[in-house]
């Protein structure tokens, strides 16, 4: 598959992690590659299952050549949507670096919640969607 100049991208190598890890089942589901006409333009996913208290981490990045055109808000929306149907989850996290405001932006525009994190970076949580105690 062809992808535009500047994917992959320097965080691909994490978001392709759980496939090296874990092979093509069980955990290395989640990872997802965006994609454009027919070109791949960034990576999107989940760091593997939630973590006892139901949370899970998501990451994602698009190649710069394609940036503030709503592809990052909609696909971190779908993913989010496809996470939050997981067995376990309760919260989504994700992670920005402090001066990455397009990425904080985004985040906050999707409910995300800013927390204390250990610099460089910001963490974001929200609840997830469904409330129906089956998780």
């Amino acid at each position: 598959m062809a992808a535009v100049p500047g994917w992959p991208h320097a965080d691909t190598a994490d978001a392709l992690r759980p496939h090296a890890e874990h092979g093509d089942g069980g955990d290395a589901h989640g990872t997802f590659l965006v994609e454009v006409d027919g070109l791949v333009v960034g990576d999107c996913g989940w760091f593997g299952p939630p973590d006892d208290s139901g949370v899970a981490e998501i990451g994602y990045g698009l190649a710069p050549s394609v940036r503030a055109r709503g592809l990052g808000t909609e696909a971190v929306a779908l993913l989010c949507d496809w996470v939050e149907q997981q067995p376990g989850v309760r919260r989504v996290a994700a992670e920005a670096l402090v001066g990455n405001e397009p990425s904080r932006r985004l985040l906050a525009r999707l409910g995300f919640a800013e927390e204390p994190a250990q610099p460089p970076y910001v963490r974001y949580v929200r609840d997830a969607a469904h409330v129906d105690g089956a998780n």
